[in-house]
């Protein structure tokens, strides 16, 4: 766990990951950062590094979702510990239990990033083994860990962020940007917000089985377009006219 610490400047954040997973004994490890897209909208979860294989998927399954306790523990600042999610109760997170046991997610284990008010992000770690328990030294090296990224990131061009109590300012690439794209054209094609927007993308999105960034590019590049039918059923539309 130390060498982890000592390395967290590493250029390739797979690597950093997969050691991340071997010290901490867990399956796979993810670190996404908290983004807000525009004025009004929920931040949401931009990946900065993870593992191959399930943590991938499984953030993945939570951004399409729109819940899990990666994100819970991004917004409420305190850690979410799942050792056993088919013994989540089937209103907490609605949809997420199933598609985390069918992707081999069996237990989620999720740290906040922040100081204080400021909400920067979630170090997840997850698990195949069921009711796999958190030893303490375990729990300690994640906090440890999570302390250590969100000491990094606030170092990150020399300056905190500017305002308590929202997100983070993350330079570069935003790995996301379609998405954001895409939530404001449906924000404007159904005159809603763009909370409300993501919604809509999010519910087509687990409906069709098809993965979130898709249909965003589906959006993007005008192969998919969002109306509200005479009837008052909300669905996406084909350039052609075609029920999506």
């Amino acid at each position: 766990m130390a060498d982890v610490l000592r390395s967290l400047r590493h250029d390739d954040g797979s690597v950093l990951a997969a050691a991340c997973a071997r010290a901490l004994g867990v399956d796979g490890v993810a670190v996404s950062l908290l983004v807000t897209a525009g004025q009004g909208a929920q931040p949401e979860p931009e990946p900065l590094w993870r593992s191959p294989g399930i943590a991938a998927e499984f953030e993945e399954l939570q951004f399409t979702l729109g819940v899990g306790p990666g994100l819970d523990a991004a917004h409420s600042g305190t850690a979410v510990v799942a050792p056993d999610l088919a013994a989540v109760r089937a209103d907490r997170w609605p949809g997420l239990p199933a598609e985390a046991l069918r992707i081999g997610v069996a237990g989620a284990y999720c740290f906040p990033l922040g100081l204080g008010a400021i909400r920067l992000g979630v170090l997840s770690a997850v698990t195949s083994r069921a009711g796999d328990s958190v030893p303490e030294q375990r729990f300690a090296d994640a906090l440890a860990l999570a302390a250590a990224l969100t000491a990094q990131l606030l170092e990150r061009d020399g300056n905190p962020p500017a305002a308590l109590g929202t997100a983070a300012t993350v330079p570069g690439e935003i790995h996301r940007a379609v998405l954001h794209q895409a939530t404001g054209m449906v924000s404007v094609q159904l005159d809603v917000s763009l909370a409300d927007a993501l919604l809509r993308l999010r519910a087509f999105a687990y409906s069709s089985n098809v993965p979130l960034g898709d249909v965003a590019g589906d959006v993007v590049a005008r192969r998919l377009r969002f109306n509200d039918d005479n009837d008052g059923t909300d669905g996406p539309l084909s350039p052609g006219g075609r029920k999506g």
